[in-house]
């Protein structure tokens, strides 16, 4: 997903100040902000359990 699209989703959710945050934190703070564990990026070897997350794809080609 792009940048852009992630800072769309984050400024309609409300949070403050993404734009001076790097892509990974944007996407930990949409996930804190769903309720969810902000876990995007700290995948260990590739293992992750969330299959449904909309970051997965993203998150484990980091």
């Amino acid at each position: 997903m792009t940048r852009k699209k992630i800072l769309e989703m984050a400024s309609d959710l409300g949070i403050r100040g993404a734009s001076r945050m790097k892509k990974a934190d944007i996407i930990r703070a949409i996930q804190e902000h769903e309720g969810n564990y902000p876990c995007f990026g700290t995948a260990v070897d590739g293992h992750c359990d969330q299959t449904e997350c909309l970051w997965r794809a993203d998150c484990l080609q980091t």
